[in-house]
């Protein structure tokens, strides 16, 4: 399967790092692209160590992995080098001449926003400002930076060229599908779409060159600021159950839902989902947690596995059980997908 495309089937915070990370390390593509921007953190932990990381790809985890920033990406310098210096990856992560660039100055456009920052919970990371600017035709992009310029190369080229090659390529989307600026909540959405296709299109491939979409579920429904979230649940239940979660970004409470089937189908049907992963599984079961084989899940954690796979019609073929990049059920082979 040369493109994999790894998309959040919520509200964002599914945990797409850890499976992106897995992902490299099994099935070693030579190219992860990296797509969105600042205002989603991605987490990884790997070898004892924990990375949060807002523009390079958790794929970095693999040493023989290309990192990309594509085109339809928008970029801050600042992050950009900090990550680089953070995961050691000098010499292997590369930047489209027209992705966006997010400059100072569309960080305090946000932040004087009084309606994104009380009314929509906007991360006001200069996201939105630096996409105006890009519709507007004035956003600078990568090309007119010197110091990006050692790091430029044409991502759609590199990328067909990959795929014509018969290498495998991995596409890291960012968010969730509701949080699409057209199949999202709208307005509590971010500035872009964020669904399979759009990935697609920020990169530069065309539908018939992709062959996977993993579309990725926690075992319970998050979101991070305003919006609906159908069947909340109050914090002090959600403590209780232990499904407390923070911000990666922002730092502040998630709020809490249990697993909405009706929300997963939908998802599915909005990115042609052919592969389902399922997150924090050892959140529901505790007796599932670091579990590696699909046999040694508990009886009742493999019945929920499979009544989510009756309703979607959709395999679940990575489950991730712990932290750890390791800790994943990984159910291709046996189902004849890899």
């Amino acid at each position: 399967m040369p493109l994999t495309i790894v998309v959040g089937g919520f509200f964002g915070d599914e945990g797409k790092g850890k499976v992106v990370a897995y992902l490299a390390l099994r099935d070693n593509p030579s190219i992860a692209i990296r797509c969105g921007s600042v205002n989603a953190g991605h987490t990884v932990s790997y070898r004892g160590k924990t990375y949060k990381l807002r523009l390079v790809s958790t794929a970095f985890v693999n040493p023989n992995t290309k990192i990309m920033l594509p085109a339809g990406s928008l970029i801050r310098i600042d992050v950009l080098m900090k990550e680089i210096n953070e995961t050691s990856t000098h010499g292997r992560v590369f930047v489209d001449p027209n992705a966006g660039v997010i400059e100072p100055r569309h960080i305090e456009i946000e932040r004087s926003d009084e309606y994104l920052r009380s009314v929509i919970g906007s991360t006001l990371q200069g996201v939105g400002a630096a996409m105006v600017d890009r519709v507007l035709r004035k956003l600078r992009t990568a090309k007119e930076f010197d110091e990006l310029k050692p790091m430029l190369r044409d991502v759609a080229w590199e990328v067909n060229e990959a795929l014509d090659r018969g290498d495998n390529v991995l596409v890291e989307g960012v968010q969730g599908t509701f949080l699409s600026l057209y199949h999202g909540t709208y307005p509590y959405v971010t500035s872009r779409d964020t669904t399979a296709s759009a990935f697609a299109s920020e990169v530069g491939v065309g539908p018939k060159r992709v062959d996977h979409v993993v579309v990725v579920f926690k075992a319970y429904v998050t979101r991070v600021g305003g919006g609906p979230l159908p069947n909340e649940i109050p914090f002090e239940e959600a403590r209780r159950r232990g499904w407390i979660e923070y911000g990666t970004v922002t730092g502040r409470p998630r709020r809490v839902a249990p697993f909405n089937i009706d929300l997963a189908k939908r998802a599915v049907m909005l990115n042609s989902a052919t592969q389902i992963a399922i997150t924090k599984l050892d959140a529901l079961y505790p007796e599932a947690r670091n579990v590696r084989r699909w046999e040694e899940l508990p009886v009742e954690a493999r019945r929920w596995i499979e009544s989510i796979e009756n309703e979607l019609r959709v395999p679940v073929t990575l489950i991730s059980t712990g932290e750890d990049v390791d800790a994943m059920v990984d159910r291709r082979k046996e189902l004849g997908i890899e």
